[in-house]
């Protein structure tokens, strides 16, 4: 139980981030000619790998989180086929 509770807080967690990150690079930072230099352009870099690692780690976090709860998910595919 407290394993999975542990698990669902870190893939809570590591959601927000990635929509956070997100939404900044998408909404925030400016594209283009405007972001060729200086801060603006090492900061969207640097939340571009941000955004990327916690994605990798947040399908990792997915992963340990069905495999918790296989049994539960087999159990109910067997009552619909």
């Amino acid at each position: 139980m407290r394993k999975s509770w542990l698990v669902n807080m870190v893939s809570v967690s590591l959601l927000i981030l990635l929509c956070v990150t997100g939404f900044i690079n998408w909404l925030v930072l400016p594209r283009g000619y405007e972001a060729t230099h200086g801060f603006l352009f090492g900061l969207r870099h640097f939340l571009i790998g941000i955004h990327q690692w916690t994605a990798i780690l947040f399908v990792i976090a997915i992963a340990i989180h069905i495999a918790f709860h296989w049994a539960y998910i087999r159990a109910n595919l067997k009552k619909w086929f």
